[in-house]
């Protein structure tokens, strides 16, 4: 199972989010200082989310991606706020290795079929965020009227190979992992799961991995010192 320390940047800060909330902001420090440390411990990808594109579309932290790609020597997977032609080529140019595709997933899957033909499935990922159960989507502020399920079977058709799922309600809440949920994503869509959010104990690994989930974000327990990038490696080997 592959693990995906998380970088998620606000304001060209690391934070943590509580469940989603703009409002509920930890900040942990530089998030270029933050990648090298977990490249270091060994993680497989680093997993960089720019909140402040997500919310409104703004660059702000475009330098500071570029800054992460270089400083690391594993690849970087790096979502919010993509919707545009424009904004993968921005990542990948900044030294991405893959991004994530959100709200377009939901708003215009045709668009996802585009880029899956223009990058490749390799390059373009999808993230279903979802609250009960429904997709979330514009920087987790609005719910739609797609299940999860339901994006994630849309996206295999469009030729989407792999999802970072997100329960929101787990996000950053260090209450434990949804096993269920994210082994239900990848039964009934046939797409390799990336599990985010709830991520609080090597336990929480060890289920995953047993589920067959193909990788994990690990965001806040990291944070915390609940334990570190080697001894979440060793746990999943």
């Amino acid at each position: 199972m592959k693990l995906f320390p998380a970088i998620d940047i606000l304001d060209r800060r690391c934070v943590r989010l509580y469940r989603g909330d703009f409002g509920k902001v930890t900040v942990y420090g530089d998030p270029v200082e933050m990648a090298v440390k977990w490249a270091a411990q060994g993680a497989d990808y680093i997993h960089v989310v720019d909140l402040d594109a997500a919310r409104d579309g703004s660059t702000v932290n475009a330098e500071t991606l570029a800054e992460i790609c270089s400083a690391v020597n594993v690849p970087v997977q790096t979502g919010g706020g993509i919707r545009t032609e424009k904004d993968v080529e921005a990542r990948l140019g900044a030294g991405a290795a893959r991004v994530i595709l959100g709200t377009v997933c939901c708003d215009s899957p045709q668009t996802v079929e585009r880029f899956i033909r223009l990058f490749g499935a390799e390059k373009v990922i999808c993230g279903i965020d979802c609250k009960d159960g429904m997709a979330a989507v514009k920087g987790w502020t609005e719910v739609s009227s797609l299940s999860g399920v339901e994006l994630g079977k849309r996206m295999r058709q469009f030729g989407v190979t792999t999802v970072v799922f997100t329960d929101i309600s787990r996000d950053g809440a260090l209450v434990g992992v949804n096993v269920g949920a994210c082994k239900t994503m990848s039964d009934e869509t046939g797409l390799a799961v990336i599990a985010s959010g709830g991520v609080v104990s090597l336990d929480d690994l060890r289920n995953l991995k047993t589920a067959g989930i193909y990788g994990a974000i690990l965001g806040k327990a990291l944070y915390e010192g609940k334990f570190n990038v080697k001894e979440a490696k060793n746990t999943v080997l």
